[in-house]
């Protein structure tokens, strides 16, 4: 704020020396006199004289006055005659003085002009000041007051509520922050939820598998030391215990198999519509930049615009995880964007070049945390295109991937709104 304060006194100086060269300036031009009217009209009134002895300046647009120098007059009479008083002109008519004092309606002008250019600046200068003045209250000050929290939120400071704002200015960034907000408690809250689902369910199995491990490891002592002799019953009878520990055990890793493939990403789809030309605009202005910097070829073809089911924004992050993917693990010379119709489907594919994964991996490029074989010493986790997968059919959409001669496409398949 304090920097603001020093630019509205800059520019209030600004102006100020703008005024004063604009002043300066404008005395320095050479001021028109009415085309010389006065010289008419002077003309006119000394012809007048000649012929009549005298003249009415009344009769004269630019005449003020006509004084006769007698020639009787005394040196004071003379010097009060010749003294400026004004614009005027002397002739000598017949043998005798007289002045003229005429006014012109360019000092008039000059001094309009000088008015209406102080007033225009002036006028100029005010609405500048209320304009600084304005962006300080509505602007400035608003936005001094939120600027920390996205820090705050960044360092986990999620408590207390993030008030709206009235401004349209920032009604929105503050609506946008509280979701994020609210997105990060959220997570926070399902992450602490699973971490403590995770933590009991190790202390349980950890517990219940003891008991089955220990039966075994002692039938295991008691047959290793031939305690039973040539007793086949009870050697039978051991085995088969065994055997039901081992199920028992079995069936706690069952457990574990299946707590963690279950969906721990709590994805949320609004299914709506949305047009076509959205989905490849985002697309075309978000990786237009991006590609060109890495230089790679980029080209998105030609298609049809329609309207298509599903939530925009999920079916723009399916297609930014699909190009990173492209980006990530393509060769980096050429990426394609194409659109094929389809029935009621229109199918976006990504095509990039590089070398494709094997036949074999092909089958499990959408189990999540699967990385394939082309992806050594890049970072990922392997959740893009499981996400991709998840969203896609919570849109009642299709998705799926095939190896080329010297890449990759993956294409995800929108339903056509009817």
């Amino acid at each position: 704020m304090r920097g603001y304060r020093k630019l509205c006194v800059s520019v209030i100086i600004v102006f100020l020396f703008i005024i004063a060269c604009a002043n300066c300036a404008l005395s320095r031009v050479p001021v028109r006199d009415g085309d010389r009217l006065y010289m008419v009209e002077i003309n006119r009134a000394e012809d007048e004289i000649r012929q009549e002895g005298e003249t009415d300046p009344a009769g004269y647009r630019t005449l003020v006055n006509v004084t006769k120098l007698e020639k009787d007059a005394s040196e004071e009479e003379a010097e009060d005659f010749f003294r400026s008083g004004g614009d005027y002109a002397v002739r000598i008519i017949d043998g005798a003085y007289y002045r003229f004092d005429y006014e012109t309606d360019a000092g008039k002008e000059y001094d309009s002009a000088c008015l209406v250019m102080n007033i225009s600046l002036a006028a100029a200068l005010l609405a500048t000041i209320a304009l600084m003045v304005w962006m300080r209250q509505k602007i400035l000050l608003p936005f001094h007051k939120i600027s920390s929290l996205p820090e705050q939120i960044a360092k986990g400071n999620l408590t207390g509520e993030i008030k709206e704002s009235k401004s349209r200015y920032f009604g929105r960034f503050i609506w946008g922050l509280n979701i994020l907000k609210e997105n990060l408690e959220q997570s926070r809250a399902r992450e602490m939820s699973i971490l403590k689902e995770r933590n009991t369910l190790i202390l349980s199995l950890s517990h219940d598998i003891k008991t089955p491990l220990s039966a075994i490891k002692l039938y295991a002592k008691a047959l290793e030391k031939n305690l039973y002799g040539d007793n086949v019953n009870k050697k039978n009878e051991i085995v088969r215990k065994i055997s039901e520990n081992t199920d028992e055990i079995n069936s706690y890793l069952a457990d574990i198999i299946k707590a963690n493939s279950e969906d721990f990403l709590n994805l949320k789809v609004q299914n709506d519509e949305f047009y076509l030309s959205y989905l490849i605009r985002e697309i075309r202005e978000y990786y237009r930049e991006k590609l060109i910097l890495l230089g790679t070829e980029f080209e998105v073809g030609e298609y049809h615009d329609c309207l298509l089911k599903g939530d925009s924004d999920r079916a723009v992050e399916v297609l930014q995880n699909i190009m990173e993917n492209a980006i990530k693990y393509g060769d980096g010379e050429n990426i394609t964007v194409s659109v094929e119709e389809k029935e009621d489907l229109r199918l976006v594919t990504v095509t990039n070049t590089g070398t494709p994964v094997s036949p074999d991996e092909t089958a499990h490029i959408f189990s999540s945390f699967y990385r394939g074989s082309n992806t050594k010493n890049k970072p990922g986790s392997g959740l893009g295109l499981y996400i991709c997968r998840k969203l896609m059919n919570m849109m009642d959409g299709e998705i799926y991937v095939k190896r080329l001669e010297n890449g990759m496409s993956v294409t995800a398949g929108f339903r056509v709104q009817k």
